[in-house]
């Protein structure tokens, strides 16, 4: 097959909240091309983009899917979006690449949450966006409501450009008010037939052409004089305004369709063909570091890897887009990132799993290739001397956080292996190897999330995972002054260990004066990696101690910060004032000052009215006015503090401040307190004293815990 010009190519992305249609009505444009001979569903697990045997399983696409098809003399790329909120990461990768974005709504539901927030990604790539209103088969179908709930909450810049007739089962014709005419469907479904308006509907489809010729108008000079001078435009001039306007986020058109009957699909089409832009229309990509990269055909080739997938007795499959420049089979790249030098020696199109080889992609097109060995997900490969770099995808934080435990202690490097191979195919995904916690800690967007990364460790790398509840990164922290000296004294033949230290302990906070009644010498202020700062002073007057052992004495305090008395947490804010001690001659030594001064700080932290502190999260629900109740009642059972409630558009907004420790699965409890219509974020807040039942458990818990370990009973 020829390659397509730059101008030929339309990359098509459909979004929408999950049940809106996005795989059926894919199945239909397909169909429509003459890409499939037959239309396949979900419900037969046989569509071309739900193809993994778990989207087949579970009735729902998990992964996003690059599909193609020809209309007229253009390419649609297709890539079909999951609609869970687990899955957003694959959405924004999916608006990485596209230059149109069909939204996908549900007659039956209106204008749904998962729809808010994929929107809020759209919004932020500025990408020219279509409405489609399907499933107006269905019994339940309410065009009138889910146009209005559109225009509440996407503004007057939606505008219908079609509205159906006979919605509910009857569903079969849809009066077009940009070409003023009414299509009616055969039973089946497929090409319509093109009658006059009829005269109950002339009046509605008058008003909605005059607000699409004003909304065209509305974006040209030359076509305001044309349209005060004539009243209208013609065709073309129609044409041209909506396709700014649709450019510059000016104009949102909607659409009506059912993709399960195969109505309403042809003329979408066509409008992709007609008046979406191809990639050559679209501003130019911007570069990391700065700077823009035109779709230019003609320029030097600059390929973005926007996903990589792990297939079985493949390896990586690379889906890749051509920013510039024309790449052919066999051309040679090398990675901006790592230097790594890649032969392109198989080119794709993709039609979900099925592949069909190419000679060349050029600027703009979506391809697909294997066996690159060290480039993945948001890399760029140039031809040699060039260091250009597509600005990666920002994907979103993790709203879910689990630690993994290896089946056996010989698994540890295969869990290891598969997480580091799964993370390359799913950035969203972030696994840490944490000292602190002495755990594997991976983080996600939700349990789905996680389950399917439990389900390809199993299927992939053949290593079974168990999560379970994280261990808790607290802080502790003093609350008061406390002078605390310890004696070290060690003799068992020869040299002996001697080592004595006076310290003053204090909670510590910016601007404070220096301690009363010593003079400070050397002041020394550590920010420490875990947050919080750490201040050593030496205000040893005359020679009781050498100054030779304060990185001895300092470094011994410093041993028990990293290991608190309290919980064997992370210690900060406390300050440190040496102002006493005594030495011997032949017995003092570096290791006789560290056990003393870190026998000292344990012994006065305890006396200093230690603190426990917990990390807090700011956490923003959104969800529909009628489980507001059930959702704040949850809120208060997870020691939250309200912070406010808002509302936005017709969804209610909830701000609170929780701790890390309550959050635990609360994806999965949000969804089914209110029936999935809800979505969260959460960002780290601070640090806040834990309340004292629950650090006095903890600190219990802990101190039997290391009894049992030195064996003290």
């Amino acid at each position: 097959m020829a390659a397509y010009d730059t101008s030929k190519i339309r990359n098509v992305v459909l979004v929408g909240h999950s049940g809106s249609g996005k795989t059926t009505f894919a199945e239909t444009m397909l169909y429509e091309a003459k890409a499939v001979t037959r239309r396949g569903t979900v419900a037969d697990g046989n569509t071309a983009s739900d193809y993994a045997p778990l989207e087949q399983q579970r009735g729902h696409s998990l992964f996003t899917a690059l599909l193609h098809c020809s209309w007229k003399d253009t390419k649609i790329n297709i890539l079909d979006t999951p609609g869970l909120d687990d899955f957003v990461g694959e959405v924004v990768t999916a608006l990485k690449v596209a230059d149109t974005a069909v939204m996908m709504l549900n007659a039956r539901s209106g204008v749904e949450v998962g729809t808010e927030l994929i929107w809020e990604y759209v919004d932020k790539f500025d990408t020219p966006t279509l409405f489609v209103i399907n499933h107006l088969d269905h019994e339940k179908a309410d065009f009138e409501m889910t146009l209005e709930q559109a225009k509440n909450r996407f503004g007057s810049r939606v505008l219908p450009m079609q509205f159906p007739v006979n919605q509910g089962p009857g569903f079969n014709a849809i009066i077009d008010a940009l070409r003023m005419v009414m299509y009616v469907f055969p039973a089946e479904g497929g090409k319509p037939e093109k009658k006059p308006i009829p005269a109950e509907h002339q009046a509605r489809a008058d008003e909605m052409h005059n607000a699409l010729v004003e909304a065209a108008a509305e974006n040209d000079e030359g076509l305001m004089e044309k349209y005060f001078e004539n009243g209208t435009l013609d065709e073309e001039e129609l044409a041209k305004g909506l396709t700014i306007g649709l450019a510059h986020h000016q104009f949102f058109p909607v659409f009506c369709a059912s993709g399960l009957k195969d109505m309403g699909s042809g003329r979408i089409m066509g409008f992709i063909h007609d008046i979406c832009p191809s990639p050559a229309d679209r501003p130019a990509a911007a570069l990391a570091g700065g700077g823009t990269k035109p779709c230019d055909p003609g320029a030097r080739p600059c390929v973005f890897i926007f996903k990589t997938v792990n297939e079985p007795k493949v390896g990586n499959v690379s889906y890749f887009k051509v920013y510039s420049g024309t790449i052919k089979t066999g051309d040679e790249l090398t990675n901006a990132s790592n230097g790594t030098v890649e032969r392109f020696t198989q080119l794709y199109e993709s039609e979900g799993k099925t592949r069909d080889s190419v000679d060349e992609l050029r600027a703009g097109d979506i391809g697909c290739t294997v066996k690159l060995k060290n480039s993945h997900t948001n890399q760029t490969l140039n031809p040699k001397g060039s260091e250009v770099r597509i600005e990666p995808i920002h994907f979103p934080s993790p709203r879910i956080r689990m630690a993994v435990v290896p089946p056996s202690k010989a698994d540890v490097e295969k869990m290891a292996h598969a997480l580091h191979g799964i993370q390359e195919e799913d950035p969203t995904l972030l696994v840490e190897q944490s000292i602190e916690l002495k755990q594997t800690i991976i983080q996600g967007q939700g349990e789905m999330h996680l389950d399917i990364v439990r389900y390809k460790a199993e299927q992939n790398y053949g290593v079974h995972l168990e999560f379970i509840e994280p261990r808790i990164p607290y802080r502790e922290t003093i609350t008061k002054e406390a002078n605390q000296d310890y004696r070290h004294k060690k003799q068992s033949g020869g040299a002996g260990q001697f080592a004595e230290v006076h310290m003053r302990i204090e909670p510590y906070y910016e601007g404070m004066p220096d301690p009363a009644g010593l003079n400070v010498r050397n002041t020394e202020v550590e920010d420490l990696k875990w947050g919080g700062k750490f201040v050593f002073l030496w205000c040893i007057v005359g020679g009781t101690i050498d100054a030779r052992f304060t990185n001895a004495i300092k470094k011994g305090v410093m041993s028990k910060l990293e290991e608190g008395p309290l919980t064997g947490s992370y210690c900060r804010d406390i300050r440190v004032s040496i102002y006493d001690g005594k030495m011997h001659p032949v017995d003092s030594n570096d290791m006789a000052f560290q056990i003393a001064s870190m026998m000292a700080f344990k012994e006065g932290f305890l006396k200093s009215a230690p603190q426990l502190l917990e990390p807090i999260y700011e956490l923003e629900v959104m969800c529909d006015a009628e489980f507001m109740g059930n959702v704040m009642g949850d809120l208060q059972t997870r020691r939250a503090i309200i912070l406010g409630m808002d509302s936005e558009g017709h969804y209610q907004v909830i701000r609170a401040r929780v701790p890390l420790k309550e959050l635990h699965k609360y994806s999965s409890t949000l969804r089914s307190l209110t029936q999935g219509k809800a979505k969260f974020s959460l960002a780290f807040s601070e640090y806040s004293a834990v309340p004292g039942d629950i650090q006095n458990k903890l600190a219990s818990e802990y101190a039997k815990h290391q009894a049992e370990m030195h064996g003290e009973h």
